[in-house]
Order: C-alpha cells, then structure tokens, then sequence
C-alpha cells in the first residue's frame, strides 16, 4: 500500500540518497591524509530525484523554476574540489558541514514518512 505513494517513495529514495552520501563523505574523511586524493560528492537530492522521475515536477505557469527542463542530469558522484600541495582536497570542516545536511536530509525523509503514516492509519480509523 504504501509503496504506491509517490509521497512514501520520494521519502525511500530521500533517504538512500543520504546514506549514500554519508558513505562518500565518510570515504572523504578516511581519505584526509592521502596525497593525491580528490573529494568526492553525490549530486544533490532534486536533481537526482529528477533525473530519476518520469515526468519531472510540474510548472503550472511559465514563471516556475524549471518550467522547460533541459533533461536528465548524471545522479552520480562528482569530484570537487581544490588542491592542497599534496594534491589532497579533502576539508574536514566542510565535509563536517556536509554530513550534517546529509543528517537533516535523512531526519526529514524519516519524518515525511512517519508523517504519512500517521496520516493513513487516522483516515483508516487507527490509532499509532
């Protein structure tokens, strides 16, 4: 039942969109000392949302963001970054940064669907 709500799946995927996130900022902090390595990252949640969804977000005036889409966009990792002298990019400070917003992310993913559910079982007459 739950999986026919677009609502629910948006959730699901929200929410492994942040645990694969926290896993390539964990690899970034693992990688701190490593001369040569590149930070990585995942694109961010809409744009792979979008890149996944069949028709998109629905502009229902020409002023909307993103009323002509140009496409899909690659929902895979992104190397970013500049150098240190090493050739290391890693930033243990913004990295700190990205996993807290990873962590709001996945908070927010787990309370629209606690949410949902609490919505569905008082229209089905049940308490939680």
């Amino acid at each position: 039942m739950f999986e026919k709500l677009e609502i629910t799946a948006m959730a699901q995927a929200m929410s492994a969109h942040a645990g694969a996130r926290l896993g390539v900022i964990a690899r970034n902090v693992a990688n701190a000392d490593t001369p040569g390595y590149r930070t990585q990252d995942v694109n961010d949640f809409a744009t792979v949302w979008a890149a996944s969804s069949d028709d998109g977000m629905r502009a229902t005036r020409a002023g909307h963001v993103g009323a002509s889409s140009a496409g899909a966009a690659d929902a895979g990792h992104v190397v970013r970054g500049h150098g240190a002298p090493n050739g290391n990019t890693v930033s243990l400070e913004s990295e700190m940064v990205k996993a807290v917003e990873t962590r709001q992310q996945h908070d927010m993913a787990l309370a629209i669907y606690r949410g949902t559910s609490d919505v569905l079982r008082a229209s089905l007459g049940r308490r939680g």
